[in-house]
């Protein structure tokens, strides 16, 4: 199993990243590089809630979103084809004095077969710069779609 730790400084609230994060429709894969907008299916979504299976290239995961702490977002893997057990991604966005925002995303990779195994391996080991990468991008392209410039 691997534990990817990761950390964002950005000048938007935490009510934007949260927004970011949480808009399922088109354009989705410019802010998640790895969520194929032809790929995403909602399947139920509430207020603070969803459950979402997307993925790209023939990897996917059904996730079940929590949003209900407006600092913190949960995302537990509820299947997938290479993840299960702890497998999941949390964000907690702290404000600074300054105006800023800490982000905070922990990402926890949990192999349920061979594959996934390998995968997580790799991501928690030499494959770590391009989620720590990917991450990066998130915040930049949620920036972007709100006029906020970078920190």
């Amino acid at each position: 199993m691997a534990t990817i730790r990761m950390h964002e400084t950005t000048a938007l609230t935490p009510e934007q990243f949260v927004a970011g994060v949480t808009d399922f429709g088109p354009g989705r894969q410019e802010i998640f590089a790895n969520s194929a907008d032809g790929e995403l299916r909602v399947h139920s979504r509430g207020p603070d809630r969803a459950d979402v299976t997307e993925g790209k290239g023939g990897v996917w995961e059904r996730l079940e979103y929590d949003w209900s702490d407006p600092n913190r977002i949960v995302m537990r893997t509820v299947d997938s084809n290479l993840w299960g057990g702890a497998s999941g991604h949390t964000y907690t966005m702290t404000r600074r004095a300054d105006g800023t925002t800490a982000i905070d995303a922990v990402v926890i990779r949990d192999g349920k077969n061979v594959k996934g195994k390998l995968v997580g391996a790799l991501l928690g080991s030499v494959a770590k710069g391009g989620l720590v990468k990917a991450f990066a991008n998130t915040v930049k392209a949620i920036e972007a779609r709100n006029g906020v410039s970078a920190v």
